[in-house]
């Protein structure tokens, strides 16, 4: 494809050409005439008399030989390193003596995935997927959070004021929901994970989904005793919900409550330096409802949570 400033089009060169092959204009004539160089003229006049039509086509830019490309048995071994031991290119480039820039070419050039794209454990690729409707499936996970000691911890004071003034400042727990398909998401902070604490959470979760108009069919938990408690699977089957969990030691299976924990931390946990811990529980409550309803979401085109439930309130607040 021309780019945007080209004064000639495939139409506009087979145009050209015939003008001074068939007609017999002049090259400088025909130049003016299409705002060109003569040489330019002249190239796309020969091409149209070596190959017709042909000539006149998008040709691509790629050189017919490369005689700095990196050699076949470098990339070999990039490329197996790079399968056996799941490194980036970094690491192999200083494992093989390249330059990173070099390593990354090559694996681009031969389509592997990204790292952050594979399964540490087994070096497949993820399997990325979406529930179709909301309540479907909803992913439910604790995070366990150190609490900041009054006056500051480490990020207010210095990290070796930080610790002597960490003792005692004890946990939280970070008690998290999050639908899969419009990752709409209630979250609590919580003092401990035990199954009487995770079971009034999801209580007050589905409340909070039944009242945005979502009925939940199933959700996906890991393998904390809470979530294997006869407490936990009683009030799911009062419900009529069912209950899936993840295989041991795959956090990635419930990805979408993981990847909220982590933006959770970023942008409200750590995002500055809190004086307390009662400050930064004070800061708390308003940041699910910006993440549920003014947060652009990378997956949702950029939209939050909120614009696939319609019958969320507050929605337009």
């Amino acid at each position: 494809m021309p780019h945007r400033n080209a004064p000639l089009t495939e139409t506009g060169r087979l145009r050209l050409a015939r003008c001074v092959v068939e007609d017999g204009w002049p090259l400088r004539r025909v130049a003016e005439r299409f705002q060109v160089s003569p040489t330019t003229a002249q190239r796309w006049a020969e091409r149209y008399r070596q190959f017709d039509e042909a000539g006149t086509s998008d040709r691509s830019c790629r050189p017919h030989t490369s005689p700095r490309r990196t050699p076949t048995r470098t990339e070999r071994r990039i490329i197996k390193v790079r399968l056996l031991r799941r490194w980036g290119p970094a690491r192999i480039a200083h494992l093989l003596h390249l330059v990173p820039s070099t390593v990354h070419r090559v694996l681009t050039r031969f389509g592997l995935a990204r790292l952050t794209h594979l399964d540490r454990a087994t070096g497949h690729a993820v399997r990325r997927y979406e529930r179709e409707r909301p309540g479907e499936l909803v992913h439910i996970d604790v995070k366990k959070l150190g609490n900041i000691p009054d006056d500051g911890g480490h990020k207010a004071l210095g990290r070796q004021a930080g610790r002597r003034n960490r003792k005692n400042a004890g946990y939280s727990y970070l008690h998290t929901a999050v639908d899969d398909h419009s990752r709409l998401t209630y979250s609590e902070i919580l003092s401990d994970e035990k199954k009487e604490t995770a079971t009034a959470f999801w209580t007050r979760a589905q409340a909070f989904f039944t009242q945005a108009g979502i009925t939940v069919e199933r959700v996906l938990t890991d393998n904390g005793s809470c979530y294997r408690s006869r407490d936990w699977r009683d009030l799911l089957t009062t419900a009529g919900i069912a209950h899936k969990r993840t295989r041991p030691y795959r956090p990635q299976t419930n990805g979408k409550v993981e990847r909220f924990n982590r933006t959770l931390l970023d942008e409200w946990a750590y995002a500055r330096p809190y004086r307390s811990e009662a400050e930064r529980r004070e800061a708390f409550p308003q940041w699910p409802h910006t993440f549920n309803h003014h947060r652009g979401h990378t997956a949702l085109a950029g939209k939050p949570p909120a614009s696939r439930v319609p019958n969320l309130t507050g929605q337009y607040t």
